[in-house]
């Protein structure tokens, strides 16, 4: 299953770089079967621009996420903290493989009503946005995509 995530564009080229490691959340997907993060780069980009596999998820507090993921965060510590600010339980989404596609996607184009999620919304087979992911990611095999 996959969702989209609203990322802010300095932290979509922290991914793409490599850096970036984890994608922390308040709030992640009930459904534990979401295999694969469609990312959605936020204001003022406003593009759809590639999509990770994850490989796993970690829900705990707060300071035990930093403590966890601060080497690859892509992020400091105080804005990680703000954050997380009053929340008792983080989560961090770890990043097994990225891909960046060829072209980005404006997502106006595929639903003229697209309205970028607050925390995420499921992308289900048979959905146009679902579609135009898959084949917007490269072919299999090319290492310059990750």
């Amino acid at each position: 299953m996959q969702i989209l995530l609203s990322i802010k564009p300095k932290y979509v080229q922290s991914i793409f770089n490599k850096t970036k490691l984890f994608e922390f959340r308040r709030v992640i997907p009930k459904q534990r079967s979401v295999d694969k993060v469609i990312i959605y780069s936020s204001n003022p980009k406003k593009r759809i621009v590639g999509y990770f596999i994850i490989e796993k998820i970690i829900s705990e507090s707060p300071e035990e996420i930093w403590d966890k993921c601060k080497l690859h965060a892509g992020i400091d510590k105080k804005e990680f903290f703000k954050y997380f600010q009053g929340k008792t339980t983080a989560h961090a989404i770890q990043i097994k493989k990225v891909t960046k596609f060829r072209k980005e996607i404006d997502p106006k184009d595929v639903d003229p009503q697209f309205r970028p999620p607050q925390s995420f919304s499921y992308v289900q087979p048979g959905q146009e946005l679902y579609q135009i992911a898959e084949e917007s990611a490269p072919p299999s095999g090319l290492d310059a995509y990750f």
